[in-house]
Protein backbone atom coordinates (compact mmCIF):
# COMPACT_ATOMS: atom_id res chain seq x y z
CA UNK A 1 0.00 0.00 0.00
CA UNK A 2 1.04 3.56 -0.54
CA UNK A 3 1.58 4.75 3.19
CA UNK A 4 2.89 8.00 4.06
CA UNK A 5 4.47 9.56 6.62
CA UNK A 6 5.32 13.19 7.86
CA UNK A 7 6.32 16.88 6.28
CA UNK A 8 9.69 17.94 5.65
CA UNK A 9 12.42 17.81 8.26
CA UNK A 10 14.33 21.27 9.59
CA UNK A 11 17.76 21.50 6.57
CA UNK A 12 20.18 20.00 8.69
CA UNK A 13 18.02 16.47 9.52
CA UNK A 14 17.00 16.98 5.42
CA UNK A 15 20.25 16.43 4.60
CA UNK A 16 20.68 12.85 5.71
CA UNK A 17 17.21 12.06 3.64
CA UNK A 18 17.10 12.14 -0.45
CA UNK A 19 15.55 15.00 -1.92
CA UNK A 20 12.79 13.41 -3.85
CA UNK A 21 13.27 13.00 -7.41
CA UNK A 22 14.38 16.27 -8.30
CA UNK A 23 15.44 14.12 -11.44
CA UNK A 24 12.12 13.04 -12.10
CA UNK A 25 10.10 16.17 -12.24
CA UNK A 26 10.53 16.43 -16.12
CA UNK A 27 8.51 13.30 -16.38
CA UNK A 28 6.08 13.50 -13.18
CA UNK A 29 5.35 16.72 -12.58
CA UNK A 30 3.44 17.77 -8.79
CA UNK A 31 0.31 19.14 -11.18
CA UNK A 32 0.61 15.36 -13.30
CA UNK A 33 0.58 13.73 -9.94
CA UNK A 34 -2.72 15.82 -8.66
CA UNK A 35 -4.36 15.19 -11.80
CA UNK A 36 -3.79 11.17 -11.47
CA UNK A 37 -4.74 11.37 -7.70
CA UNK A 38 -7.79 13.08 -8.98
CA UNK A 39 -8.72 10.66 -11.37
CA UNK A 40 -8.54 8.07 -9.07
CA UNK A 41 -10.55 9.74 -6.49
CA UNK A 42 -13.45 9.68 -8.84
CA UNK A 43 -13.36 6.31 -8.80
CA UNK A 44 -13.13 5.79 -5.48
CA UNK A 45 -16.00 7.88 -4.64
CA UNK A 46 -17.76 5.74 -6.48
CA UNK A 47 -17.09 2.59 -4.66
CA UNK A 48 -19.60 0.78 -2.43
CA UNK A 49 -16.87 0.85 0.64
CA UNK A 50 -15.99 4.71 0.39
CA UNK A 51 -17.34 6.06 3.56
CA UNK A 52 -18.96 9.23 2.40
CA UNK A 53 -19.87 10.40 6.00
CA UNK A 54 -19.35 13.65 6.85
CA UNK A 55 -18.49 13.63 10.20
CA UNK A 56 -16.05 10.90 9.92
CA UNK A 57 -14.08 12.97 6.40
CA UNK A 58 -14.37 16.35 8.29
CA UNK A 59 -12.57 15.11 11.73
CA UNK A 60 -10.07 13.11 9.26
CA UNK A 61 -9.11 16.60 7.76
CA UNK A 62 -9.60 18.65 10.72
CA UNK A 63 -6.72 16.27 12.11
CA UNK A 64 -4.87 15.70 9.38
CA UNK A 65 -4.21 19.29 8.89
CA UNK A 66 -3.40 19.69 12.18
CA UNK A 67 -0.34 17.89 11.21
CA UNK A 68 0.47 19.64 8.39
CA UNK A 69 0.14 22.80 10.07
CA UNK A 70 3.43 21.92 11.90
CA UNK A 71 5.52 21.70 8.72
CA UNK A 72 3.39 23.72 5.97
CA UNK A 73 6.04 22.75 3.26
CA UNK A 74 4.39 19.60 2.67
CA UNK A 75 2.33 20.69 1.00
CA UNK A 76 4.86 20.97 -1.91
CA UNK A 77 5.56 23.61 -4.30
CA UNK A 78 1.96 23.44 -5.58
CA UNK A 79 0.68 23.54 -1.95
CA UNK A 80 -1.19 20.48 -1.95
CA UNK A 81 -4.64 20.52 -0.49
CA UNK A 82 -4.62 17.17 1.08
CA UNK A 83 -7.66 15.34 1.53
CA UNK A 84 -8.33 12.64 4.06
CA UNK A 85 -10.98 10.01 4.06
CA UNK A 86 -12.22 6.62 5.03
CA UNK A 87 -12.93 3.37 3.74
CA UNK A 88 -14.61 0.34 4.59
CA UNK A 89 -12.26 -1.89 4.92
CA UNK A 90 -11.75 -4.81 7.96
CA UNK A 91 -7.83 -4.63 7.53
CA UNK A 92 -4.98 -2.43 9.70
CA UNK A 93 -3.95 -0.07 6.76
CA UNK A 94 -3.73 3.80 5.49
CA UNK A 95 -2.35 4.56 1.93
CA UNK A 96 -1.51 7.94 0.12
CA UNK A 97 -2.46 8.15 -3.52
CA UNK A 98 -0.43 10.83 -5.72
CA UNK A 99 -1.30 14.43 -5.34
CA UNK A 100 -2.11 14.37 -1.37
CA UNK A 101 -5.17 12.15 -1.34
CA UNK A 102 -4.53 9.92 2.25
CA UNK A 103 -7.18 6.79 2.95
CA UNK A 104 -7.49 5.30 5.86
CA UNK A 105 -9.30 1.51 6.90
CA UNK A 106 -12.09 1.75 9.13
CA UNK A 107 -10.25 -0.92 11.10
CA UNK A 108 -7.58 1.20 12.12
CA UNK A 109 -9.36 3.76 12.81
CA UNK A 110 -10.73 1.30 15.41
CA UNK A 111 -7.14 -0.18 16.27
CA UNK A 112 -5.80 3.33 17.01
CA UNK A 113 -5.87 3.67 20.88
CA UNK A 114 -5.38 7.24 20.87
CA UNK A 115 -5.00 9.60 18.89
CA UNK A 116 -1.14 10.00 19.19
CA UNK A 117 -0.88 6.45 16.96
CA UNK A 118 -3.69 7.75 14.82
CA UNK A 119 -1.56 10.97 14.06
CA UNK A 120 1.72 8.20 14.05
CA UNK A 121 -0.17 6.68 10.71
CA UNK A 122 -1.52 9.68 9.31
CA UNK A 123 2.08 11.32 9.68
CA UNK A 124 3.75 8.93 7.46
CA UNK A 125 1.71 9.15 5.31
CA UNK A 126 1.96 12.77 5.15
CA UNK A 127 5.79 11.90 4.29
CA UNK A 128 5.04 9.67 1.58
CA UNK A 129 3.42 12.90 0.12
CA UNK A 130 6.06 15.09 1.38
CA UNK A 131 8.71 13.11 0.17
CA UNK A 132 6.89 12.20 -3.24
CA UNK A 133 7.59 8.48 -3.03
CA UNK A 134 4.96 8.04 -6.14
CA UNK A 135 7.52 10.54 -8.16
CA UNK A 136 10.38 8.33 -7.58
CA UNK A 137 8.82 5.26 -8.18
CA UNK A 138 7.38 5.86 -11.70
CA UNK A 139 9.13 9.32 -12.78
CA UNK A 140 11.88 7.42 -15.35
CA UNK A 141 8.56 6.13 -17.25
CA UNK A 142 6.65 8.64 -20.08
CA UNK A 143 3.72 10.50 -18.51
CA UNK A 144 1.46 8.07 -20.62
CA UNK A 145 1.69 5.48 -17.88
CA UNK A 146 0.20 7.28 -15.70
CA UNK A 147 -3.49 5.52 -16.55
CA UNK A 148 -2.37 2.33 -16.38
CA UNK A 149 -0.86 2.90 -13.04
CA UNK A 150 -4.29 4.20 -12.34
CA UNK A 151 -6.07 1.39 -13.60
CA UNK A 152 -3.58 -1.20 -11.27
CA UNK A 153 -4.51 1.08 -8.37
CA UNK A 154 -7.73 0.95 -8.76
CA UNK A 155 -7.62 -2.82 -9.55
CA UNK A 156 -6.03 -3.28 -5.97
CA UNK A 157 -9.08 -1.36 -4.50
CA UNK A 158 -11.17 -3.66 -6.28
CA UNK A 159 -9.84 -6.96 -5.23
CA UNK A 160 -11.40 -6.35 -1.75
CA UNK A 161 -14.34 -6.81 -3.64
CA UNK A 162 -14.52 -9.07 -6.36
CA UNK A 163 -10.76 -11.13 -7.28
CA UNK A 164 -12.43 -11.69 -10.33
CA UNK A 165 -12.89 -7.74 -11.22
CA UNK A 166 -9.06 -7.42 -9.73
CA UNK A 167 -7.77 -9.37 -12.35
CA UNK A 168 -9.92 -8.27 -15.23
CA UNK A 169 -8.53 -4.73 -14.27
CA UNK A 170 -5.08 -6.08 -14.16
CA UNK A 171 -4.93 -7.66 -17.70
CA UNK A 172 -2.17 -7.27 -20.23
CA UNK A 173 0.37 -4.65 -20.74
CA UNK A 174 1.94 -2.94 -17.84
CA UNK A 175 -0.66 -3.60 -15.10
CA UNK A 176 0.89 -6.19 -12.92
CA UNK A 177 4.23 -4.73 -13.18
CA UNK A 178 3.00 -1.40 -12.48
CA UNK A 179 0.88 -2.87 -9.41
CA UNK A 180 4.47 -4.63 -7.88
CA UNK A 181 6.11 -1.15 -8.48
CA UNK A 182 3.12 0.36 -6.04
CA UNK A 183 5.60 -1.16 -3.21
CA UNK A 184 7.40 1.55 -1.60
CA UNK A 185 11.26 0.22 -0.93
CA UNK A 186 12.41 -0.09 2.93
CA UNK A 187 14.60 3.20 2.55
CA UNK A 188 11.47 5.26 1.63
CA UNK A 189 9.57 3.57 4.01
CA UNK A 190 12.22 4.90 6.49
CA UNK A 191 12.43 8.18 5.28
CA UNK A 192 8.48 8.14 5.89
CA UNK A 193 9.05 7.09 9.77
CA UNK A 194 11.60 9.50 10.18
CA UNK A 195 9.39 12.71 8.83
CA UNK A 196 6.49 11.25 9.95
CA UNK A 197 7.95 11.26 14.19
CA UNK A 198 9.44 15.03 13.05
CA UNK A 199 5.46 15.63 13.00
CA UNK A 200 4.31 13.83 15.75
CA UNK A 201 6.99 15.68 18.23
CA UNK A 202 6.60 19.13 16.81
CA UNK A 203 2.43 18.67 16.99
CA UNK A 204 2.55 17.63 20.48
CA UNK A 205 1.93 14.16 19.81
CA UNK A 206 3.42 11.14 21.96
CA UNK A 207 6.17 9.63 19.27
CA UNK A 208 6.11 6.30 21.28
CA UNK A 209 2.06 6.04 19.88
CA UNK A 210 4.05 4.83 16.37
CA UNK A 211 6.16 2.04 18.14
CA UNK A 212 3.16 1.00 19.53
CA UNK A 213 0.71 1.29 16.55
CA UNK A 214 3.07 -0.23 14.44
CA UNK A 215 3.78 -2.93 16.89
CA UNK A 216 0.40 -3.87 16.60
CA UNK A 217 -0.10 -3.88 13.23
CA UNK A 218 2.91 -5.78 12.69
CA UNK A 219 1.13 -8.65 14.60
CA UNK A 220 -2.00 -8.15 12.83
CA UNK A 221 -0.90 -8.28 9.18
CA UNK A 222 0.54 -11.98 10.10
CA UNK A 223 -2.85 -13.54 9.93
CA UNK A 224 -3.69 -12.02 6.54
CA UNK A 225 -3.65 -13.84 3.53
CA UNK A 226 -0.58 -14.08 0.95
CA UNK A 227 -2.44 -13.60 -1.78
CA UNK A 228 -4.13 -10.12 -0.73
CA UNK A 229 -2.96 -7.37 -3.22
CA UNK A 230 0.66 -6.08 -1.86
CA UNK A 231 -0.84 -2.04 -2.13
CA UNK A 232 -3.33 -3.23 0.19
CA UNK A 233 -1.58 -5.01 2.40
CA UNK A 234 0.44 -2.80 5.45
CA UNK A 235 4.04 -1.60 4.36
CA UNK A 236 6.42 -4.18 5.55
CA UNK A 237 6.85 -3.27 9.83
CA UNK A 238 9.89 -5.39 9.46
CA UNK A 239 11.60 -5.36 13.07
CA UNK A 240 14.17 -3.37 11.69
CA UNK A 241 11.68 -0.35 11.14
CA UNK A 242 10.49 -0.76 14.63
CA UNK A 243 14.03 -1.01 16.16
CA UNK A 244 14.50 2.27 14.14
CA UNK A 245 11.88 3.89 15.19
CA UNK A 246 12.66 3.16 19.09
CA UNK A 247 16.71 4.20 18.78
CA UNK A 248 15.26 7.39 17.25
CA UNK A 249 12.83 8.10 20.20
CA UNK A 250 14.81 6.66 23.19
CA UNK A 251 15.97 10.04 24.31
CA UNK A 252 12.79 11.88 23.91
CA UNK A 253 10.81 13.09 26.69
CA UNK A 254 7.14 10.95 26.94
CA UNK A 255 4.02 13.22 26.36
CA UNK A 256 0.62 12.84 27.86
CA UNK A 257 -1.83 14.60 25.48
CA UNK A 258 -5.30 14.35 26.10
CA UNK A 259 -7.51 12.57 23.18
CA UNK A 260 -10.60 15.03 21.76
CA UNK A 261 -14.03 13.36 22.39
CA UNK A 262 -14.30 13.92 18.29
CA UNK A 263 -11.52 11.01 18.17
CA UNK A 264 -13.81 8.58 20.59
CA UNK A 265 -17.09 9.62 18.75
CA UNK A 266 -15.67 8.95 15.45
CA UNK A 267 -14.43 5.77 16.33
CA UNK A 268 -18.12 4.99 17.45
CA UNK A 269 -19.41 5.66 14.03
CA UNK A 270 -16.74 3.79 12.42
CA UNK A 271 -17.87 0.81 14.40
CA UNK A 272 -21.62 1.39 12.98
CA UNK A 273 -20.50 2.12 9.13
CA UNK A 274 -18.26 -1.04 8.96
CA UNK A 275 -20.85 -3.25 9.37
CA UNK A 276 -24.29 -1.62 8.58
CA UNK A 277 -26.50 -5.08 8.03
CA UNK A 278 -28.86 -5.93 10.97
CA UNK A 279 -26.62 -8.59 12.21
CA UNK A 280 -23.60 -5.88 12.35
CA UNK A 281 -25.40 -3.46 14.15
CA UNK A 282 -26.43 -5.91 16.35
CA UNK A 283 -22.82 -6.81 17.14
CA UNK A 284 -22.36 -3.07 17.13
CA UNK A 285 -24.42 -2.32 20.43
CA UNK A 286 -23.09 -5.56 21.89
CA UNK A 287 -19.72 -3.94 21.91
CA UNK A 288 -20.75 -0.51 23.24
CA UNK A 289 -22.35 -2.12 26.15
CA UNK A 290 -19.13 -4.11 26.95
CA UNK A 291 -17.27 -0.36 26.43
CA UNK A 292 -19.64 1.45 28.68
CA UNK A 293 -18.17 -1.26 31.64
CA UNK A 294 -15.23 0.68 31.65
CA UNK A 295 -16.91 3.43 33.63
CA UNK A 296 -14.49 6.24 32.25
CA UNK A 297 -16.44 9.07 30.59
CA UNK A 298 -14.64 8.85 26.90
CA UNK A 299 -15.62 5.56 26.76
CA UNK A 300 -19.23 6.03 28.18
CA UNK A 301 -20.33 9.22 26.16
CA UNK A 302 -18.84 7.77 23.05
CA UNK A 303 -20.72 4.31 23.99
CA UNK A 304 -24.08 5.64 24.15
CA UNK A 305 -23.14 7.52 21.12
CA UNK A 306 -22.93 5.00 19.12
CA UNK A 307 -25.98 2.63 20.44
CA UNK A 308 -27.70 6.44 19.47
CA UNK A 309 -26.30 5.90 15.87
CA UNK A 310 -27.47 2.27 15.41
CA UNK A 311 -30.87 3.16 16.90
CA UNK A 312 -31.01 6.01 14.42
CA UNK A 313 -30.16 3.02 11.63
CA UNK A 314 -32.79 0.96 13.10
CA UNK A 315 -35.15 3.58 12.41
CA UNK A 316 -36.36 3.82 16.44
CA UNK A 317 -35.97 7.19 16.65
CA UNK A 318 -37.47 8.08 19.75
CA UNK A 319 -34.98 5.56 21.32
CA UNK A 320 -32.18 7.27 19.19
CA UNK A 321 -33.47 10.73 20.58
CA UNK A 322 -33.04 9.57 24.39
CA UNK A 323 -29.93 8.08 24.02
CA UNK A 324 -28.26 11.32 22.48
CA UNK A 325 -29.78 13.22 25.13
CA UNK A 326 -28.17 10.43 28.11
CA UNK A 327 -24.88 11.05 25.75
CA UNK A 328 -25.07 15.25 25.69
CA UNK A 329 -25.91 14.06 29.66
CA UNK A 330 -22.77 12.34 29.79
CA UNK A 331 -20.47 14.88 27.45
CA UNK A 332 -21.00 18.23 30.21
CA UNK A 333 -17.89 19.50 30.84
CA UNK A 334 -17.42 21.13 34.99
CA UNK A 335 -17.89 24.53 33.84
CA UNK A 336 -19.61 24.41 29.91
CA UNK A 337 -21.30 22.24 27.66
CA UNK A 338 -18.97 20.36 25.19
CA UNK A 339 -18.97 21.75 22.38
CA UNK A 340 -18.78 18.98 19.31
CA UNK A 341 -20.24 19.12 15.68
CA UNK A 342 -19.85 15.67 15.75
CA UNK A 343 -22.90 15.12 18.38
CA UNK A 344 -24.75 18.25 17.07
CA UNK A 345 -24.86 16.33 13.59
CA UNK A 346 -26.58 13.24 14.92
CA UNK A 347 -29.36 15.43 16.84
CA UNK A 348 -30.01 17.10 13.40
CA UNK A 349 -30.08 14.07 11.65
CA UNK A 350 -32.41 12.29 14.17
CA UNK A 351 -34.83 15.14 14.09
CA UNK A 352 -34.88 15.18 10.13
CA UNK A 353 -35.37 11.75 9.74
CA UNK A 354 -37.96 11.72 12.90
CA UNK A 355 -40.07 14.21 10.92
CA UNK A 356 -39.06 17.00 13.07
CA UNK A 357 -38.42 19.37 10.37
CA UNK A 358 -38.65 22.60 12.50
CA UNK A 359 -36.51 21.57 15.55
CA UNK A 360 -34.03 20.37 12.74
CA UNK A 361 -33.91 23.94 10.98
CA UNK A 362 -33.93 25.52 14.47
CA UNK A 363 -30.69 23.69 15.91
CA UNK A 364 -29.31 23.61 12.57
CA UNK A 365 -29.19 27.26 12.35
CA UNK A 366 -27.58 27.87 15.83
CA UNK A 367 -25.07 24.96 14.64
CA UNK A 368 -23.97 27.46 11.78
CA UNK A 369 -23.00 29.90 14.15
CA UNK A 370 -20.96 27.13 16.25
CA UNK A 371 -19.43 25.69 13.66
CA UNK A 372 -19.17 27.62 10.76
CA UNK A 373 -16.41 26.07 8.96
CA UNK A 374 -18.14 22.48 9.10
CA UNK A 375 -19.47 21.36 5.37
CA UNK A 376 -21.40 18.59 7.22
CA UNK A 377 -23.31 21.41 9.01
CA UNK A 378 -24.47 23.56 6.09
CA UNK A 379 -25.61 20.78 4.22
CA UNK A 380 -27.86 19.84 7.09
CA UNK A 381 -28.94 23.23 7.33
CA UNK A 382 -30.04 22.49 3.93
CA UNK A 383 -31.66 19.97 3.73
CA UNK A 384 -33.50 21.35 6.88
CA UNK A 385 -35.02 24.38 4.91
CA UNK A 386 -36.19 21.97 2.14
CA UNK A 387 -38.02 20.23 4.71
CA UNK A 388 -39.71 22.71 5.94
CA UNK A 389 -40.81 23.95 2.59
CA UNK A 390 -38.59 27.33 2.19
CA UNK A 391 -37.92 26.27 -1.17
CA UNK A 392 -36.66 29.25 -2.59
CA UNK A 393 -34.88 29.82 0.59
CA UNK A 394 -33.28 26.45 0.34
CA UNK A 395 -32.40 27.20 -3.57
CA UNK A 396 -30.16 30.45 -2.97
CA UNK A 397 -28.52 28.96 -0.15
CA UNK A 398 -27.45 26.01 -2.05
CA UNK A 399 -26.60 28.36 -5.11
CA UNK A 400 -24.29 30.64 -3.07
CA UNK A 401 -22.72 27.69 -1.35
CA UNK A 402 -21.81 26.11 -4.62
CA UNK A 403 -20.30 28.88 -5.75
CA UNK A 404 -18.11 29.13 -2.37
CA UNK A 405 -17.43 25.25 -2.68
CA UNK A 406 -17.61 23.39 -6.54
CA UNK A 407 -16.30 20.50 -6.00
CA UNK A 408 -19.10 19.09 -3.59
CA UNK A 409 -21.07 16.72 -5.70
CA UNK A 410 -23.88 16.62 -2.89
CA UNK A 411 -24.37 20.49 -2.68
CA UNK A 412 -25.81 20.19 -6.65
CA UNK A 413 -27.70 16.60 -5.55
CA UNK A 414 -29.68 18.61 -2.71
CA UNK A 415 -30.21 21.91 -5.29
CA UNK A 416 -31.37 19.39 -7.23
CA UNK A 417 -33.89 17.91 -4.69
CA UNK A 418 -34.61 21.57 -3.89
CA UNK A 419 -35.06 22.16 -7.78
CA UNK A 420 -37.47 19.20 -8.16
CA UNK A 421 -39.75 20.02 -4.66
CA UNK A 422 -40.50 23.52 -6.91
CA UNK A 423 -40.94 21.67 -10.16
CA UNK A 424 -38.52 23.25 -12.10
CA UNK A 425 -37.41 20.10 -14.50
CA UNK A 426 -34.65 21.68 -16.05
CA UNK A 427 -33.06 23.47 -13.68
CA UNK A 428 -33.14 20.19 -11.68
CA UNK A 429 -31.48 18.08 -14.29
CA UNK A 430 -28.72 20.47 -15.25
CA UNK A 431 -28.36 20.34 -11.19
CA UNK A 432 -27.60 16.42 -11.35
CA UNK A 433 -25.44 17.20 -14.26
CA UNK A 434 -23.13 18.93 -12.44
CA UNK A 435 -23.64 16.59 -9.50
CA UNK A 436 -22.53 13.54 -12.23
CA UNK A 437 -19.84 15.18 -13.29
CA UNK A 438 -17.99 15.83 -10.25
CA UNK A 439 -18.58 12.31 -9.25
CA UNK A 440 -16.54 11.43 -13.00
CA UNK A 441 -19.71 10.12 -14.31
CA UNK A 442 -19.51 11.96 -17.97
CA UNK A 443 -21.49 10.06 -19.75
CA UNK A 444 -24.01 10.59 -17.22
CA UNK A 445 -23.96 13.86 -16.65
CA UNK A 446 -24.05 14.50 -20.53
CA UNK A 447 -27.99 12.28 -20.25
CA UNK A 448 -29.02 14.61 -17.55
CA UNK A 449 -28.47 17.40 -20.03
CA UNK A 450 -30.21 16.19 -22.84
CA UNK A 451 -33.36 15.41 -19.83
CA UNK A 452 -32.98 19.03 -19.24
CA UNK A 453 -32.74 20.28 -22.73
CA UNK A 454 -36.16 17.67 -23.60
CA UNK A 455 -37.72 19.63 -20.08
CA UNK A 456 -41.01 21.88 -21.22
CA UNK A 457 -40.10 24.52 -18.60
CA UNK A 458 -36.51 25.22 -20.27
CA UNK A 459 -36.10 28.80 -20.78
CA UNK A 460 -33.87 30.32 -23.54
CA UNK A 461 -30.80 30.77 -20.93
CA UNK A 462 -31.36 26.96 -19.34
CA UNK A 463 -31.08 26.07 -23.12
CA UNK A 464 -27.53 28.34 -23.51
CA UNK A 465 -26.43 27.11 -19.92
CA UNK A 466 -27.27 23.40 -21.62
CA UNK A 467 -25.69 23.55 -24.60
CA UNK A 468 -22.44 25.47 -22.58
CA UNK A 469 -22.06 22.81 -20.30
CA UNK A 470 -22.90 20.04 -22.95
CA UNK A 471 -19.66 21.06 -25.08
CA UNK A 472 -17.40 20.95 -22.05
CA UNK A 473 -18.51 17.44 -20.80
CA UNK A 474 -17.86 15.93 -24.35
CA UNK A 475 -14.59 17.63 -24.70
CA UNK A 476 -13.58 15.92 -21.38
CA UNK A 477 -15.60 12.85 -22.45
CA UNK A 478 -13.10 12.73 -25.77
CA UNK A 479 -10.41 13.40 -23.31
CA UNK A 480 -10.84 10.46 -21.39
CA UNK A 481 -11.33 7.97 -24.10
CA UNK A 482 -8.04 9.10 -25.45
CA UNK A 483 -6.56 8.12 -22.39
CA UNK A 484 -8.26 5.09 -22.25
CA UNK A 485 -7.03 4.17 -25.55
CA UNK A 486 -3.53 5.09 -24.99
CA UNK A 487 -3.86 2.66 -21.97
CA UNK A 488 -4.47 -0.29 -24.32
Amino acid sequence: MVAVGGPFLPPATAQTLPNLGDTERAELSPLVERKLGEQIMRDIRRDRDYLDDAPTTEYLNNFGNSLLAVRPEARGETSYDYFFFAVRDPMLNAFALPGGFIGVHSALMLAAQNESELASVLAHEIGHVAQRHIARMIGQQRQDSLIPLAAAVLAALAARGSPDTSAALLMGGQGVALQRQLNFSRDAEREADRIGLQILKEAGFDTTGMIAFFGRMQTATRGYNDTAPAYLRSHPLTTERIADIQARTRDQRYRQRADSLDFHLVRARLRVLQDPTAQGLRDATVAFDTQMQQKTRPQLVSALYGKAFVALRQGAFVRAQSLLQETLAAAQGPTAPVQSAVLTSLSIDIKLAANQAAEALKEAEGARQKFPLSRGIARQYAEALIAVGRLDDAVGYLRDQAQLYRQEPKLYEQLAKAYAAQGKQALQHLALAESYALLGSVPTAIEQLGIARRSPDASFYDQAMIDAREREFKARWMEEMKDGQRER
